[in-house]
């Protein structure tokens, strides 16, 4: 029994004593916490509405925000200072609503000038920009808009020419009598020159001697008519971006057609003109051989690319030759009927509206 007691009285001990360190504990945490101080707060200026490029920054175009005071890096600005340091400054840049303004985005007039228009920032270094004119047609029904890839199709025609005259074959003949030193006072050469029975102005085409197969005779052969060109057409170009499909901005305004005076009432809107030009980012010798081409007479045609293709794809220069080799496209043999009526053109049907 006493050793029961003892155990009991242990008990209540331990009780006791644990009771009094957790109220101990208790009643010293207040005292012992640290209170950790709040910190300051800087006003810094951001954009309050979208600031295009080389827009003058006013007042009402900014706004701020609250910062704790050591995080603006140097680099933005105050609130309260941007009457002496934004104010009246120039944006470098397009800024947007909600962004924050830094030093590296405004600058003095001259600062800017060589910035550029904002869609100068489109083209990668080392690139370079180019316009093209264009058609419903060439523009894929006008689907190769701002931002689209195109593979570039260039054709041509090409005729036989004398190198040295650097004219189109055939050449024409002339006449040449009289010719050799005549007994004068003075011994010269002379001859006399004129053109031939087809044309004073021109001469007969130069032709040909070739044996006429029923009479077994020579015969001389000039052509019927001015040479044909012979066309050939060829990719020249893959995924090339498109920088702009019509005009760009000109300060900006869009740039529409103008409404004939006597063909349009006084309260007339000019209406947006279908997009006639393009302009492509390509790197400057193929800008080079592009002008070539478009000053050397070439009909420049675009394709629509699919937007995550950027495969490259060998092709052939098309040809009459190679569309009847690669097509299996048979030459009509010469038959004894054809039909009527007789047909030198080929046209499109003309479509009816809703059939």
């Amino acid at each position: 029994m006493r050793r029961g007691r003892i155990f009991i009285y242990l008990a209540l001990f331990f009780l006791i004593a644990l009771a009094g360190g957790y109220f101990l504990l208790q009643g010293q945490s207040p005292g012992g916490s640290t209170a950790v101080p709040t910190p300051a707060l800087v006003d810094i200026v951001i954009a309050q509405q979208n600031i295009p490029q080389g827009a003058v920054i006013t007042d009402e175009a900014l706004g701020r925000i609250s910062l704790p005071e050591g995080t603006d890096f140097g680099v933005m600005f105050r609130y309260d200072q941007r009457e002496e340091q934004l104010v009246g400054k120039i944006a470098k840049y397009p800024i947007e609503q909600g962004v924050v303004m830094t030093q590296s985005m405004i600058g003095n007039v001259g600062e800017i000038a060589s910035t550029g228009p904002d869609w100068a920032n489109l083209v990668s270094p080392g690139m370079t920009a180019i316009s093209l004119p264009t058609s419903r047609l060439s523009s894929v029904a006008y689907g190769v808009a701002d931002g689209a890839h195109v593979n570039v199709v260039a054709c041509f025609l090409f005729v036989d020419i004398d190198a040295g005259f650097q004219s189109k074959l055939p050449n024409r003949t002339a006449f040449v009598s009289q010719s050799g030193f005549k007994p004068a006072e003075a011994p010269s050469l002379s001859a006399s020159v004129s053109a031939g029975q087809a044309s004073e102005q021109a001469g007969t085409a130069q032709g040909r001697v070739e044996l006429e197969p029923t009479f077994q005779q020579p015969i001389y052969i000039v052509p019927s008519e001015e040479q044909r060109p012979r066309p050939v057409c060829q990719t020249i170009f893959q995924d090339v971006a498109v920088l702009k499909l019509g005009n760009f901005p000109v300060g900006g305004q869009d740039v529409v057609a103008p409404v004939p005076e006597d063909a349009a009432p006084e309260n007339a809107v000019p209406e947006a003109a279908p997009p006639d030009i393009v302009t492509l980012i390509v790197s400057p010798q193929d800008a080079t051989s592009l002008a070539y081409m478009l000053y050397g007479g070439a009909e420049i045609t675009l394709t629509l690319r699919g937007a995550n293709d950027s495969s490259r794809v060998e092709t052939e220069a098309a040809t009459l030759q190679f569309l009847l080799s690669q097509y299996a496209i048979p030459v009509p043999a010469k038959l004894p009927y054809a039909s009527e009526p007789r047909i030198d053109v080929l046209t499109q049907p003309e479509l009816i509206y809703g059939q």
